[in-house]
């Protein structure tokens, strides 16, 4: 016969594993599902962003500017010879041309920050002026 021990049974033991359980479940969420859902909403947003004259990179390391659109295909130019390519959209993994405005806005943006930065400092130093004499 099979004889139980209730007081272990009845000790936080089943209930310690299930916390556990749950915690492991919340961590593979966040540390791998939560970011991957997050990338791949990223990537679909750069592929629906995806206009005619765009330069691009593909996965393959090809390097294009988009000449033509189709419902799930793209047609870009490579190089001075105008080699055509149909590609899949899935394929882009950067555009360039995005990336470019992008860094070009964040430029003017610090120079913009910057002639603030000094146009306060010029007239912080006209009021100490104003103030001395």
């Amino acid at each position: 016969m099979f004889v139980f021990n209730t007081e272990a049974s009845a000790g936080g033991g089943g209930f310690t594993m299930i916390i556990m359980i749950v915690v492991m479940i919340a961590v593979f969420y966040f540390l791998i599902m939560r970011p991957e859902k997050k990338k791949k909403k990223e990537e679909e947003k750069l592929r629906s962003s995806l206009k005619v004259g765009d330069k691009i990179t593909t996965i393959g390391g090809i390097v294009g500017k988009i000449v033509e659109m189709k419902d799930e295909n793209i047609t870009i130019e490579t190089s001075m010879d105008r080699v055509r390519m149909e590609l899949a959209k899935w394929s882009v993994m950067t555009n360039n041309t995005a990336q470019e405005n992008a860094q070009k806005a964040r430029a003017e943006a610090q120079a913009a920050a910057k002639a603030r930065a000094e146009q306060k400092k010029k007239e912080k130093e006209e009021k100490k002026k104003e103030k001395k004499l």
